[in-house]
């Protein structure tokens, strides 16, 4: 996943609350019973999707680093989190982020500008990343769909084996070439001097303006991952948590793959208009649209990550009959 700085400027299942009633008996008069509000649970575990043979059987040619563990409790503590976004003027930020464990509240980012004139009389966009809906949002089998989507990604971004087995997945913790600094523009995320920001994880993720927002949003602190990107590759919890903040959180003028997997997304006129359709196709597109889609079905690229996905749905047990799974003919974004 190659991303530019620009790019990422990326319900819980909720139980019904339990009625504890307390009755006084004896002579005396009967009091109604009391109501006692008790908090709902928190989501399950993904842990109900899938246990740790399954795990290892999709991945059965994994660098060890990878566990299932890791991936377990990296969905765990990010269901913990989430993250309200305020956009204005485009590309002025204010980030709100909630740590639900210790309902602590706090601002982890607001750019320069957010109080200027000129970008408070533009309109707000606000939305909120729930990180607790991941594969957790619908029913089993839906949850179990996204889930195979999931996988399908960071499976291609991570191959290294033999073509068209699909058991090569999670193979690669950092890209091939890590001499390249990929640093990008970022008032907000400015690289520091020495580091290196190249694909790393499971998803990849690579660009100091990804790393630093990846940051905000897991860590509620930029400095984190832009001070020391390699935790995504020595610490296999912060790395699958960045592939599970890139699934979840929108870009700006994307989608989340979330969304579109669960069926929260419907296309715009202008999507429409560029053939863009709700459907695996789209997820190719969020991840690498502008590389593999518009350049119809003879792309290897697009074509091994939906074998992925085919191949993991039928691991898993769930079909998408209907699945607009190709991007074929789907307009890629431009920024």
């Amino acid at each position: 996943m190659k991303l530019s700085a620009l790019t990422i400027k990326f319900n819980s299942l909720l139980f019904g609350a339990l009625l504890i009633g307390t009755v006084s008996c004896g002579y005396t008069e009967k009091k109604a019973p009391a109501e006692k509000a008790v908090e709902p649970p928190a989501r399950p575990s993904i842990s109900t999707l899938i246990n740790e043979k399954q795990f290892n059987d999709l991945f059965p040619q994994r660098d060890k680093f990878y566990t299932y563990a890791a991936f377990i409790k990296a969905a765990n503590d990010l269901a913990n989190i989430k993250v309200k976004v305020t956009r204005r003027a485009v590309s002025v930020y204010q980030l709100v982020r909630t740590d639900k464990s210790t309902g602590k509240t706090a601002i982890v980012r607001q750019d320069p500008d957010w109080n200027e004139a000129w970008a408070k009389v533009k309109p707000d966009s606000t939305y909120t990343i729930d990180y607790s809906g991941f594969c957790a949002e619908k029913d089993v089998a839906s949850n179990k769909r996204e889930l195979a989507a999931f996988f399908a990604q960071i499976a291609h971004e991570t191959r290294h084996g033999e073509n068209g087995a699909y058991n090569d997945g999670l193979m690669l913790i950092h890209e091939n070439n890590t001499t390249l600094p990929y640093n990008g523009d970022s008032d907000e995320y400015p690289p520091v001097k020495g580091q290196l920001y190249y694909g790393r994880g499971p998803m990849q993720i690579s660009y100091n303006g990804n790393y630093g927002y990846a940051s905000d949003c897991i860590f509620g602190d930029r400095k984190v991952l832009l001070n020391n990107p390699a935790l995504v590759e020595t610490d296999p919890v912060v790395a699958f948590k960045t592939a599970i903040y890139f699934w979840m959180t929108p870009q700006t003028k994307k989608p989340s793959a979330h969304d579109v997997m669960a069926g929260k997304w419907q296309p715009n006129a202008n999507d429409t208009a560029k053939g863009r359709k709700p459907g695996f196709g789209m997820i190719i597109n969020i991840v690498n649209g502008e590389v593999e889609c518009n350049h119809g079905e003879n792309m290897y690229n697009m074509n091994d990550r939906i074998g992925f996905y085919q191949y993991f749905l039928k691991k898993l047990g769930v079909s998408d009959p209907n699945c607009v799974c190709s991007c074929a003919t789907m307009q890629p974004y431009r920024y």
